[in-house]
């Protein structure tokens, strides 16, 4: 038998604003706390060093994290010129160190301007990316570095919002792109087609899956207003079980259909094509608003991809 999980079964999405020098996991644990939850997860890491938009999902709702996962993200950074580093951010030892004296404004737009669409990336060696089972930063901390290979990421958007010219010269800039891509990366890269080597010192992100900063809460005012109180005072917080499926299309069912449906079976429904093409992804609700889970549209049907155990079991 299984062993019980502690804490309550609740169910929803907290939008944080991860904090400086915390890992997206002891944000992950430090929210889990609080909401004395029994099951959370978080959808795309942050480094330490960086902050902002860091979606994290409790208990049901960990189900359909994967569609925040593969999200486009926007983030604000600053890149210094003239030093690479071992880990491509500031925390990591200088490798190597240029002058960027002779960098101008029109040279980086110019260079960031070759960075746009799609792109091969070579994911860093500090990087939570696994080799054999093995995360690379952990190969990485024992001075072992592997070949890896380049990966494709789509850069939808990236600007250069200002300069500060110098022996280290500071580049802000806004980058829009697909799930999987490094910032690092990109300052490094940066740094190379300049001449100079580059990386990473500050890292913020502005925007995933729909949500923006602004929305997202911090940790000092979850435990502010918690205090000494019980768990359900944050439960406000929380966004509906569904939301990291919210792009997708609605189908109500009604009382019979929704009953198979919780059984795992495909029902037949005549909205469905009124919802989407054959293939596509729902969510599905029953008549009295329950989110009963993802379904894809199969031959007309309703075909159940991932439930929401409520639904499951009926209650």
């Amino acid at each position: 038998m299984g062993r019980k999980r502690k804490g309550r079964a609740i169910d929803g999405v907290l939008l944080l604003d991860k904090p400086l020098g915390l890992s997206s996991n002891h944000a992950l644990q430090r929210v889990k706390r609080l909401f004395f939850a029994a099951k959370a997860g978080h959808t795309g890491s942050l480094d330490p060093l960086a902050t902002g938009v860091l979606p994290i999902c409790l208990g049901e709702a960990t189900k359909f994290s994967q569609f925040l996962l593969d999200a486009d993200k926007t983030y604000l950074a600053t890149f210094v010129l003239g030093e690479k580093t071992a880990t491509g951010d500031a925390e990591g030892e200088v490798l190597e160190a240029l002058s960027a004296e002779a960098v101008t404004e029109a040279q980086v737009a110019d260079a960031i301007q070759g960075f746009l669409g799609e792109i091969g990336q070579v994911p860093p060696m500090y990087s939570a990316l696994k080799q054999n089972g093995q995360p690379l930063y952990k190969l990485a901390r024992q001075g072992i570095e592997v070949e890896r290979d380049a990966r494709r990421v789509e850069i939808l958007d990236y600007r250069l919002l200002a300069f500060r010219p110098g022996i280290r010269a500071e580049v802000d800039v806004e980058v829009h792109c697909s799930k999987g891509t490094y910032i690092r990366s990109l300052a490094e890269d940066l740094g190379e087609v300049l001449q100079v080597g580059g990386h990473v010192s500050a890292l913020r992100r502005t925007f995933t899956g729909g949500f923006e900063i602004d929305q997202c809460i911090t940790l000092e005012a979850l435990s502010e207003e918690r205090g000494e109180g019980r768990a359900e005072t944050l439960d406000h917080h929380l966004l509906p079980t569904d939301t990291p499926a919210d792009h997708l299309a609605k189908v109500a069912l009604n009382r019979d259909s929704a009953y198979y449906f919780r059984q795992g079976n495909p029902v037949m429904d005549a909205q469905v094509y009124r919802a989407g093409e054959e293939g596509d992804m729902v969510r599905v609700f029953c008549e009295s608003g329950q989110f009963l889970g993802v379904a894809v549209i199969d031959e007309g049907r309703v075909a159940p991809k991932r439930l929401v155990a409520s639904a499951a079991t009926g209650a």
